[in-house]
């Protein structure tokens, strides 16, 4: 076999209980061996300006490096107000900058949105989505992931119960032949 895909996975709530962060680990759990999910925390950017490259943070710059490196993207992020949470679009911002030397650039990727809702955070699955076009971010279409009632999905070991299990087992393999077909190596 060769080397799995090293995945960024980015968490669009910064809450220590989070059901997002804990979807995401289940994720990682979960991953097959094609498939190295790590999450990326995104919690200690500054807000971004232009300002910050004059004389940039080391939290921007250790941000960039670690998606630098990686070959593809997994989002996972409740919806705030019908739309992604602002943590996630400033890291998306920081990530984009400076002009022409965007991090994101070619990267093949994946969303999954979850809630205790039932409409599972669509607005901000479709809002990513619309984000992720203009940063020439090829995004898995099929399946999609908007996981409502999310708080009833994970079970006591924080994994998923089993339904969702195997729902999860094959978005991550349709999410790796993805990348398999998209990828820039």
């Amino acid at each position: 076999m060769n080397s799995p895909y090293n995945v960024a996975v980015f968490v669009g709530s910064l809450r220590k209980e989070s059901l997002n962060l804990k979807v995401a680990k289940a994720l990682i759990a979960l991953a097959p061996e094609s498939l190295k999910l790590t999450i990326v925390p995104i919690g200690e950017l500054p807000l971004y300006s232009e300002d910050l490259e004059a004389e940039l943070p080391a939290s921007v710059s250790t941000f960039r490096d670690a998606v630098r490196g990686v070959d593809a993207l997994l989002f996972v992020t409740p919806e705030y107000n019908r739309s992604l949470p602002g943590v996630l679009k400033n890291a998306i911002d920081v990530g984009s900058r400076p002009y022409g030397k965007s991090i994101w650039d070619k990267k093949p990727g994946a969303v999954v949105s979850a809630s205790p809702s039932p409409m599972g955070g669509f607005g901000a699955n479709h809002h990513l989505r619309q984000c992720m076009v203009f940063l020439n971010v090829p995004v898995m279409q099929q399946p999609e992931a908007y996981i409502g009632g999310v708080n009833k999905l994970l079970d006591a070991d924080a994994g998923f119960v089993p339904a969702t299990r195997t729902f999860f087992e094959q978005y991550l393999q349709a999410f790796s032949a993805w990348i398999e077909r998209t990828a820039v190596r």
